[in-house]
């Protein structure tokens, strides 16, 4: 008998130990939550090159902050359009995988972002074909390599200072997130979302900053870094608590898929 189960195992080969994982709802679940969870991470990153003007984007008069003796206007990074979306993606994960999920997906994110700038500069060092220096020229771009090395080739200490700050933050809030649950059980699902993402981004909000140009090349004073970051951290809860509605949408989506009936072995 033990011989027909060795020879069936056998048979069987390697991959029948992860198929009989990957039939796993909660497994597929995870793939599928990480998979969304590293490419918001990522697409943050690359395209978090591009400042814009919130005001114009909402066709609103300028709003003058004053902060700390600074002043300017809702200028953002394009990156803030996907971190909400990794801050929910990082409560869903946590409420359903707990610590080790988010550390999971949180090493996979920092792993995939420094690997795909790593090819990036790679990309960059490349001999550009001479006739493609100037394909661009009718649309306003005289110089594609110069193009492409601004776009792609964002600076170390901004690379360096966004990674630390992302991998800070969420060990941060997945300790926060926990504790909140475990002082309130599963009640007040928004609350230990929120109050996470408060504590964690108030700290992203200005490790990134601090090390990107404090004391990057730029050297900003002081008091310019703290108005910046006060006014970062005061977008990104303004996020964070506009999309908690969101957040109660996917808990119910992703209950109903693990308790629904199984078909077809879906």
């Amino acid at each position: 008998m033990t011989d027909a189960k060795s020879a069936a195992r056998s048979a069987a080969g390697p991959a029948a130990p992860a198929a009989a994982v990957l039939a796993s709802r909660e497994a597929r679940l995870l793939v599928a939550l990480a998979g969304l969870f590293v490419t918001n991470a990522l697409i943050a990153e690359f395209v978090g090159v591009k400042i814009f003007a919130l005001e114009d984007t909402l066709g609103v008069e300028p709003f003058d902050w004053r902060l700390f003796g600074q002043t300017g206007s809702l200028s953002f990074t394009a990156g803030v359009m996907l971190w909400p979306v990794v801050f929910i993606m990082t409560d869903v994960i946590n409420e359903h995988f707990g610590v080790r999920g988010v550390r999971l997906v949180s090493w996979l994110a920092v792993g995939f972002i420094v690997y795909a700038f790593l090819f990036a500069y790679l990309a960059i060092d490349l001999a550009p074909a001479s006739w493609w220096l100037t394909v661009g020229a009718e649309r306003g771009v005289p110089d594609m390599q110069a193009a492409f090395a601004n776009i792609f080739g964002q600076g170390l200490w901004t690379i360096g200072g966004s990674v630390t700050a992302f991998l800070v933050g969420q060990m941060i809030d997945v300790t926060v997130f926990q504790r909140i649950r475990a002082a309130t059980g599963e009640r007040w699902v928004w609350l230990r979302a929120t109050g996470s993402t408060a504590v964690s981004q108030l700290i992203d909000s200005f490790i990134v900053l601090y090390i990107a140009f404090v004391i990057g090349p730029q050297h900003w004073p002081v008091p310019l870094f703290l108005a910046v970051g006060t006014v970062n951290y005061a977008y990104k809860m303004t996020m964070a608590i506009a999309l908690i509605p969101l957040l109660y949408v996917g808990r119910r989506l992703i209950r109903a898929y693990l308790t629904r009936p199984d078909r077809d072995g879906a």
